[in-house]
């Protein structure tokens, strides 16, 4: 391709409050400042032409969750008019959170994860702490924590997810992410970019529906051996031909000591650019990379 590569940044449209993700309009300027024509773009925005774009970049598209099946039709959509990344079959795995558990079959050590379709019996714990949370989701919309033997409260919020046509998911509560934090490795262009570490989002007795700090104490963190293993076994274990050209996979200890995934973000994760401004360059060389 020769020429100017013109690159839509694809975020959510915020309606008229403040925009969220502070990283954006430095990315934006980054690409510009590289020779490329960048824009942010609102990925619902029907006027957009997007075969008009040699690469459409999705970040932050922090509705889709609400929105998973118009959103990943999106998607589809565009990856036939022209390079999406990440690709659109990606994007409709990981909007699923059921992926957790092919990832699990695969031998990656994943947080164990019960999944209750509307209509299906709700059995939920009663010998520990557990988590309940949408298998459609992103930053801790609709999650909640309960102690054990808690059946009421999270029954009820089963019952509301569930008349949303939503699949819920339950998980145990894993002790730690009070003492050790929540890991998060961000890869680009198939190497490791930079990591991070957050406190906990779920503090005890919150309300599944109360607005919640998505990342709680944020700071850099240097991964582990083990955790950087774990990643890649991760990655390794996306289904497709098409290798992301970004993922965050989010970490947490087990019960065994050991990293264990909590999420694999490969469609809108936050690339924390403020946290890591080092970043940006090699984000940029990335992504004109993908477009040529």
């Amino acid at each position: 391709m020769a020429g100017t590569p013109r690159i839509a940044v694809v975020t959510y449209d915020p309606r008229g409050e403040e925009h969220k993700d502070r990283d954006l309009p430095v990315l934006v300027e980054a690409l510009r400042e590289a020779g490329a024509g960048a824009v942010a773009v609102h990925w619902d925005d029907p006027s957009v032409d997007w075969a008009a774009f040699d690469l459409v970049l999705i970040r932050s598209t922090w509705d889709y969750s609400w929105r998973a099946e118009e959103f990943t039709a999106w998607a589809e959509r565009c990856g036939k008019a022209t390079r999406l990344a990440n690709p659109a079959d990606i994007v409709r795995w990981n909007a699923d959170k059921r992926y957790l558990g092919q990832l699990a079959e695969a031998g990656v050590p994943a947080v164990s994860t019960r999944y209750v379709a509307p209509g299906d019996p709700v059995d939920l714990p009663a010998e520990r702490e557990y988590v309940v949370k949408p298998a459609s989701g992103a930053g801790a919309r609709y999650a909640a924590r309960y102690p054990a033997g808690e059946r009421d409260a999270a029954a009820r919020q089963v019952e509301r997810m569930h008349a949303e046509g939503l699949t819920v998911m339950v998980q145990p509560y894993l002790a730690g992410i009070d003492t050790h934090g929540e890991r998060a490795l961000q890869f680009f262009g198939g190497r490791l970019l930079h990591a991070s570490v957050k406190g906990a989002v779920l503090a005890p007795g919150t309300p599944y529906d109360a607005d919640k700090v998505a990342h709680p104490d944020l700071r850099p963190w240097e991964p582990t051996g083990a955790e950087l293993a774990v990643a890649e076994r991760a990655l390794a274990a996306v289904p497709g031909d098409a290798e992301p050209l970004y993922a965050r996979v989010d970490l947490v200890t087990g019960p065994d000591g050991e990293p264990w995934v909590m999420e694999l973000e490969l469609i809108e994760p936050n690339l924390f650019l403020g946290l890591h401004p080092d970043s940006v360059p090699r984000v940029v060389r990335a992504v004109l990379a993908a477009a040529r």
